[in-house]
């Protein structure tokens, strides 16, 4: 029996992925979806959340809240991209 040149599954999806540019929004939308995961509960005080330019936007009802993110804006987006896998943004804009 011969052996064929069989690769990985997902090694040929992430090359397929990155051959068409998919990668990228991907990988944003998995950030988007890990923000409640990662907030937790104060997460309800959020809305209108969106990348742009490797920024991450980020509408907030409570300006409590907001004083405290942004104390811990850069804890928050290595956590983000940890929980992705990949530098998805390097700021968070909180507005």
């Amino acid at each position: 029996m011969r052996k064929n040149d069989a690769e990985q599954i997902g090694k040929l999806i992430r090359q397929y992925l990155r051959q068409e540019s998919l990668e990228s929004p991907l990988n944003e939308q998995r950030l988007l979806d890990a923000w409640p995961r990662i907030l937790g509960a104060a997460a309800n005080y959020t809305s209108n959340l969106y990348i742009r330019n490797q920024t991450l936007h980020v509408h907030l009802t409570s300006a409590a809240l907001r004083q405290e993110l942004m104390m811990g804006r850069e804890v928050l987006i290595r956590a983000l991209n940890k929980e992705v896998g990949a530098t998805v943004i390097t700021n968070i804009i909180f507005q």
